[in-house]
């Protein structure tokens, strides 16, 4: 199949304040020193790769004391120009939605139909949700994980504000506490997904069998490296580097790999999508192609 790529829109926030001064998942090690500038080094190579593939990318200012803010999926879900805030479930992250939120509300009419009000563009969340931290949007339906970090009601006012279907999706090893270090969106119009099958119940594991029979899975070495932590374009997939099996196989599923070091990032339990939010416009009638 041939791949295309597609000009995207990205929310960024460098990791001025980055450190790892607690524990909320397996990946935290309080005693394992964060040299920040060689993390900001890293962010900065990221930052400078979309852009030379053409991706717009806004920044987000830092906030001191908000040391995860730099993992910017966190902070909201964007669909169609419409917004929904993030409620973060750990104390240690709360403080960041509401900076997100008025990023967003300042900013939603360049992406939102004209006319939307900032009630309409920008909602308020009910219930518990890390953005896409656990949401992978695709052009017919909406991934939605559960399990760890984001709670199952927020699946359907995602559904809601979306109007779109929302498959929920149970993620049952704490390693892989979001989903979008279990699984990533390769190629949104085409439905196209790869995957660690370990990381999902049994019955999840039937249902994305039974929606992408193929789908590119991933081993265990790639998924420990936070290979599925990557952002693609449709075209061109911003992978952490070494993947290598990963890599192999998306090269063979059509697409150009583009590997990027993260390490730093890495010990928070993040990687290239955990830094990197999509702002998705209100639909177009050609999506821009950037290749």
């Amino acid at each position: 199949m041939q791949r295309h790529a597609r000009r995207r829109h990205f929310l960024m926030c460098p990791p001025l304040h980055f450190d790892v001064i607690y524990a909320m998942n397996p990946w935290m090690n309080v005693g394992v020193p964060v040299d920040r500038g060689r993390a900001l080094a890293q962010w900065t190579t990221l930052v400078e790769t979309y852009r030379r593939y053409g991706h717009q990318v806004d920044l987000l200012d830092p906030v001191p004391g908000l040391v995860d803010m730099v993992f910017a999926a966190n902070g909201a879900t964007v669909v169609d120009g419409k917004v929904l805030g993030a409620r973060f479930a750990s104390p240690y992250r709360q403080g960041e939605a509401e900076f997100h939120n008025a990023w967003h509300r300042a900013h939603h009419s360049a992406y939102a139909l004209p006319g939307t009000s900032l009630t309409t563009a920008v909602a308020e969340p009910g219930a518990v949700n890390e953005g896409e931290g656990d949401f992978a949007i695709l052009a017919d339906r909406i991934l939605a994980g559960y399990g760890f970090r984001t709670s199952r009601e927020a699946h359907q006012e995602l559904a809601t504000l979306a109007g779109s279907q929302v498959v929920s999706l149970q993620l049952v090893d704490p390693r892989f506490y979001h989903l979008d270090v279990a699984l990533a969106v390769l190629d949104d119009l085409a439905e196209h997904i790869a995957y660690y099958p370990p990381a999902f119940s049994p019955a999840s594991q039937r249902t994305l069998q039974r929606l992408y029979p193929d789908a590119v899975i991933a081993t265990e070495p790639d998924a420990v490296l936070l290979g599925l932590n990557g952002v693609s374009d449709g075209l061109h997939v911003f992978v952490p580097a070494g993947a290598g099996h990963l890599i192999e196989e998306l090269g063979r599923a059509g697409y150009e790999t583009i590997p990027i070091d993260l390490s730093e990032l890495a010990k928070s339990g993040g990687s290239i999508k955990c830094c990197t939010q999509e702002i998705r416009p209100a639909p177009r009638r050609d999506p821009q192609r950037t290749s």
